[in-house]
């Protein structure tokens, strides 16, 4: 924790303030998120298909406007747009906790999902813009912050919804509510990159998919979001399978938050005094699919509870220390081979792409999961996704010896 205090403070007030933000967003996010299936479905009694509508509306509103809130930011500048997401999610939230209807669920949950859409690509933007060539330093410790909000938001989610579902969303609204104004008092303004330039939004897409190598990079990086999700499907699945509890799943997320918190720093000042940009991307790959071998080695054996859990959590540690070598790099390679006219739009394009695997991911993998069900074979969802980041790592390896990520930024040995 020493460490991340002093590289905080290495950087300037502006950036720090991002930190703050994020870590907000993130506990006032998990805080309810994770119990709002649990509201929907026993205290209002909605039909599953009804509660998997809603919580799927706000996905979709995320995921298929991430472009747009990203090319807004672009425009209009990255502050407005963090005060708009915040505003949105105050709304939705509030909405979430008070409404009992179908249709005020739906809204609540579209200005929820919404509201991600406008404040993250503008954040990260923001991040890499004022960050200048500390990128990878930067979005490290961002990353701490961001997993911190995760670790702690659902323990405070849980004291509350203990109480009372609607505590616990009135609570998360008041949180970003009060985020809001500190950030409109607080948060410096920048312009956003095109808030001169001419030209619609539909030419700045089209330059950005005519972006060839961003665009492979996007690509060839989808599978690791597929991978990564695995987090909160494959794996608390696995888990609930093996131990029948709740109790392992909580122990699934302290192990990669708490490795998160505790070692992403460390992690990325080793790996970038070591390796370039693509090579870290690259190695990192390499893990996160091999994350996956301990279940895939252990389904095989018929084991015990307790070594098949064991296997889960030492799959959840490999993939998130996967995750701390990968994501700095990633992030500072979108920014770098997008360039600084349109960060916002590349991050926004970026996440779009991500935001598609993880769908068609997660289909893939819960057929997976039945199939090797089905036809004995516990190992087959592992398996399949240990060959989804082996083709990431050697698709991205090629792209890196091929001169694709020429652009991206590269690091010299310390």
């Amino acid at each position: 924790m020493k460490t991340t205090i002093t590289q905080v403070r290495s950087f300037n007030r502006p950036i720090q303030l991002l930190m703050l933000n994020q870590l907000t967003i993130n506990i006032g996010f998990y805080m309810l998120m994770p119990y709002l299936a649990g509201h929907l479905s026993g205290q209002l009694g909605l039909a599953a298909w009804l509660v998997g509508l809603i919580l799927g509306v706000r996905n979709l509103g995320q995921q298929g406007m991430f472009l747009v809130g990203g090319s807004l930011a672009d425009r209009v500048g990255y502050k407005p747009m963090i005060l708009t997401g915040l505003a949105l999610r105050t709304v939705g939230f509030a909405l979430l906790g008070l409404a009992d209807s179908v249709p005020a669920l739906v809204v609540a949950s579209a200005l929820t999902g919404l509201a991600g859409a406008f404040f993250n690509p503008a954040v990260r933007a923001y991040l890499s813009q004022e960050a200048g060539d500390r990128k990878v330093e930067a979005f490290a410790v961002f990353n701490v912050f961001y997993q911190l909000g995760i670790l702690v938001g659902p323990l405070i989610g849980l004291l509350l919804t203990g109480l009372a579902f609607r505590v616990t969303s009135l609570t998360a609204a008041v949180l970003f509510a009060l985020l809001a104004i500190a950030q409109a008092r607080a948060l410096p303004s920048r312009r956003g990159s095109l808030a001169d330039a001419g030209g619609n939004m539909l030419r700045h897409w089209r330059e950005a998919l005519g972006n060839r190598p961003f665009l492979l990079f996007s690509l060839a990086m989808i599978g690791s979001y597929v991978l990564n999700f695995q987090i909160y499907l494959g794996l608390p699945i696995e888990v609930r399978r093996v131990s029948g509890s709740e109790i392992g799943v909580t122990l699934l997320f302290v192990v990669s938050g708490g490795l998160a918190i505790a070692g992403q720093l460390h992690v990325t000042s080793w790996a970038k005094a070591r390796w370039t940009s693509g090579q870290a991307m690259v190695r990192g790959l390499w893990v996160m699919g091999l994350a996956f071998l301990p279940l895939a080695a252990v389904a095989a054996l018929r084991p015990p509870p307790v070594l098949a859990l064991t296997s889960v959590l030492a799959t959840t540690a490999l993939l998130t220390l996967a995750t701390m070598i990968v994501y700095p790099f990633e992030m500072a390679t979108i920014a770098t081979l997008g360039g600084d006219d349109m960060i916002g739009t590349y991050y926004g394009l970026y996440n779009t792409f991500s935001g598609i695997g993880i769908a068609a991911g997660n289909l893939l993998t819960g057929a997976a999961i039945d199939a090797g069900h089905r036809a004995g074979i516990d190992g087959l969802p592992w398996w399949t996704l240990g060959a989804i980041g082996a083709g990431c790592a050697l698709a991205l390896h090629g792209l890196n010896r091929s001169g694709r990520l020429a652009p991206a930024m590269r690091t010299a040995p310390a």
